[in-house]
């Protein structure tokens, strides 16, 4: 799940209604932030009308090709397995479900094994810099320059992530390490090593992307890789069991609007449309909202010294039969 865009603060009208609510305090009365200047926004954002749709995954359209043969076979009792890369791309922290013949499967895998391989590592470096230039190359051809555009898909692949990696040394802006390995990019599928252009005797020492020009430098390294089993357990018989099965395993909290008063129904629909945002010490409709969705430690207003608790983790909420994702942060 990726994070959704920061909202506005309460506007004027939905804060006018909250205030007329008996037992509130106006925004506006807490306009002043909380002793380090910042305020507690809470932001919902809808999910769909069940939880099916956000975890039981269509094999055909997931990012491996190999998903639907991993699940055919593993249903048949075959061992399915892959080196690296996890089945389904299934987590403990983001399970996947498929549904085969109205039965309902968790999608997972097992390690079975270590694999110790050759990978190429492509990593990139500016050609201005008179001291990489000299330590960098892989032997290609040194005359010749290729605008990454013009190269293989996944060597244009390759270059982007390589480019991540260049551009993050030096500096505090950071890479995405997900995708960034080594400082630079390693190629795993072979149909991409059989045809890369960059990795061959005669690739190119240097390339053109986004205005910048860099140096190639390929290495083959060592890695020991994870074997992967994949694995399909049932767990629902019917689309309504597997609701509960979902509810139990990932909603966070149960709201129903008779159990909240007024202030805080407006709490909830305001944070809906905009974002809600209060300093503290909060109002007792928002104090009754935090409470609902079990986010206790927020009351004291300084979340950040309570051991244990991950103030940045969106919470799978159910309220008026939706499903929403609330999401807290501090801002200025």
């Amino acid at each position: 799940m990726s994070e959704p865009s920061r909202r506005r603060v309460l506007g004027t009208v939905a804060t006018a209604a909250l205030a007329a609510t008996a037992g509130c305090l106006s925004v506006f009365d807490r306009a002043g932030a909380d002793d380090d200047g910042r305020v507690l926004e809470l932001m919902l954002t809808r999910r769909g009308s069940t939880l099916r749709e956000d975890f039981v995954i269509d094999l055909a359209e997931t990012r491996s090709e190999r998903d639907e043969a991993a699940f055919e076979a593993a249903l048949d009792g075959e061992a399915y397995t892959t080196q690296y890369r996890k089945p389904f791309y299934s987590t403990p922290d983001d399970p996947k479900y498929a549904e085969a013949d109205g039965t309902y499967y968790r999608l997972g895998s097992v390690v079975i094994d270590e694999v110790e391989t050759t990978r190429p590592v492509l990593r990139l470096y500016s050609s201005e810099s008179s001291t990489e230039t000299e330590t960098a190359g892989n032997g290609g051809n040194p005359d010749v320059v290729v605008d990454a555009d013009r190269l293989p898909e996944a060597d244009e692949t390759a270059i982007h992530v390589a480019h991540l990696a260049a551009r993050a040394r030096g500096n505090g802006g950071g890479a995405p390490w997900g995708l960034v390995q080594r400082g630079g990019y390693v190629y795993r599928d072979e149909t991409a090593v059989e045809t890369s252009e960059l990795l061959t005797d005669e690739a190119p020492s240097f390339v053109r992307y986004r205005d910048r020009q860099y140096r190639i430098e390929v290495s083959r390294e060592r890695f020991h890789e994870p074997v992967h089993r994949a694995t399909v357990e049932p767990v629902a018989a019917s689309s309504e069991e597997m609701e509960r099965v979902l509810r139990a395993g990932h909603l966070d909290a149960r709201l129903s609007r008779s159990d909240l008063s007024g202030g805080a129904h407006d709490v909830l629909r305001t944070a809906e449309r905009d974002g809600y945002s209060e300093s503290h010490p909060y109002s007792d409709a928002y104090e009754a909202v935090l409470r609902a969705i079990h986010r206790r430690p927020y009351l004291d207003g300084n979340v950040e010294k309570d051991a244990g608790v991950d103030p940045d983790r969106p919470r799978l909420i159910r309220y008026e039969e939706r499903y929403y994702e609330a999401w807290l942060q501090f801002r200025e």
